[in-house]
């Protein structure tokens, strides 16, 4: 498990920033990453767009996609991290969308969870199926966006 001091050191070595967007974490990617000395350094910011249309008017995320494949996609996510990304001019850049539960929500099941990232070189996403309480998915889902924010700077370091 790749903690929060994992990715703000690595951060801080390469010199690279990092910017957040996230739906079903509601902020507690961001939080997680504030929470350690340092982060202030590379973490430009986070938005939370819980909402659909937030995820439209904060972070771009074109209505026809997100009328088109729902919020909970691969596409979305990506888009996610790509908006946030140019709005706070980060090199790195993580979203998280999903449901986190009890019910399903636009045709998807509880737990289904897309983390997406952006960077310079382009965009990706992840889907990652959690069982769990709400809570437990939402705790989880925190933890797969440190991995794949940890895995991007390895990349990004790298390139």
């Amino acid at each position: 498990m790749t903690a929060p001091s994992d990715v703000i050191h690595a951060a801080n070595e390469s010199g690279v920033t990092v910017a957040v967007a996230e739906s079903l974490t509601g902020g507690a990617v961001c939080s997680a990453l504030v929470s350690v000395p340092g982060a202030s350094e590379v973490l430009l910011g986070g938005v939370v767009s819980y909402a659909v249309e937030a995820k439209h008017r904060l972070l771009g995320v074109p209505r026809e996609l997100l009328d088109e494949v729902g919020p909970v996609s691969r596409e979305v996510a990506m888009a996610m991290a790509e908006g946030v990304r140019a709005r706070l001019g980060a090199d790195v850049a993580v979203s998280t969308t999903g449901v986190a539960g009890p019910d399903p929500h636009d045709g998807q099941a509880p737990g289904t969870v897309w983390i997406g990232v952006a960077t310079a070189q382009g965009s990706e996403a992840t889907l990652h199926r959690i069982e769990g309480s709400r809570s437990e998915v939402r705790t989880a889902a925190v933890a797969c966006a440190m991995a794949a924010l940890a895995a991007a700077l390895t990349q990004v370091s790298h390139d």
